[in-house]
């Protein structure tokens, strides 16, 4: 099933005094790039946080936020009374110096860093145990976001290569007329140039179908059906083949630019632009795809 790399997901449980919050965002990227905000007491498993995240979202800009509220049971907060000394010693010298009042020095030094701190508590194997349980049900939902995202760039892909199909399906009531017409052009061009009664005409048929031969197109009509093939293949394998799709993507604007510039022809040349500005809309999604 194809993925975004877009998502977003969520997963809250209680353990004991702390109710703990698992937030998981993900945007694209070409590779993994995990960016993890956790309490200090918890980036002892920052390693191997990661690694469970990488293996369940494989790629993407990730970022992951461990949020811990407590329901005030837990160890009182304490007071840096050494730094709130240092602190004060500091700023009556300025209020001396500068004349100021010292009335209200209080709740100045009560907003410095650093003067309140939580006692640091040993993470329990429980505790890591709950922790892991979270981020599963975090990256359960995140994936389901996933999922249901890539539905929507199923369906667009799914439309933008259906309508390339129906332009180059077009392509060969052309064809034809493309080569009379070039056939066409260059004989009045000699004629107009050379001469008629100078042109030899088993020479101008020899240079003529060598001329159509380099212009032929059927190499690439046959590659680029099978291209168009391969995409609606690998977009509803089991798995989302984002790069994949990315390279066969960039397959198919090759023999697209390669069709334009053989055309020689306003009517195949409008089916062209059609067919590119479809690619260009995949293009942009490709990018965001898992």
């Amino acid at each position: 099933m194809l993925q975004s790399m877009t998502g977003f997901g969520k997963a809250t449980r209680q353990f004991q005094n702390k109710k703990i919050t698992i937030e998981l965002k993900s945007l694209n990227s070409k590779n993994l790039d995990i960016y993890a905000r956790i309490p200090s007491e918890y980036k002892q498993y920052e390693i191997e946080l990661r690694k469970i995240i990488g293996a369940s979202l494989d790629r993407g800009k990730i970022e992951c936020i461990i949020n811990i509220e407590s329901n005030g049971e837990s160890n009182a907060v304490l007071i840096n009374k050494d730094l709130i000394r240092s602190y004060h010693k500091q700023l009556k010298e300025i209020a001396t110096e500068l004349n100021l009042s010292e009335e209200k020095m209080l709740p100045v030094l009560m907003k410095m860093p650093e003067v309140f701190s939580l006692p640091q508590q040993e993470v329990t194997t429980n505790e890591w145990s709950t922790i892991k349980d979270i981020l599963s049900d975090a990256l359960i939902s995140i994936n389901a976001f996933r999922l249901k995202e890539g539905q929507f760039l199923f369906e667009e892909f799914t439309q933008r290569i259906d309508a390339i199909q129906q332009a180059f399906n077009k392509i060969p009531v052309f064809e034809k007329e493309r080569i009379d017409s070039i056939k066409t052009r260059i004989e009045n061009n000699l004629i107009e140039f050379v001469g008629g009664d100078k042109v030899d005409k088993n020479r101008f048929e020899q240079e003529l179908i060598y001329y159509i031969e380099k212009i032929d197109i059927t190499e690439e009509k046959h590659r680029l059906q099978n291209n168009l093939d391969f995409f609606i293949e690998t977009l509803n394998e089991k798995k989302s083949q984002g790069k994949k799709l990315g390279f066969i993507v960039q397959e198919i604007g090759r023999e697209i630019n390669t069709l334009g510039s053989k055309s020689y022809h306003s009517k195949m040349q409008k089916l062209v632009v059609e067919m590119k500005d479809e690619l260009e809309k995949i293009k942009e999604q490709i990018l965001n795809t898992l």
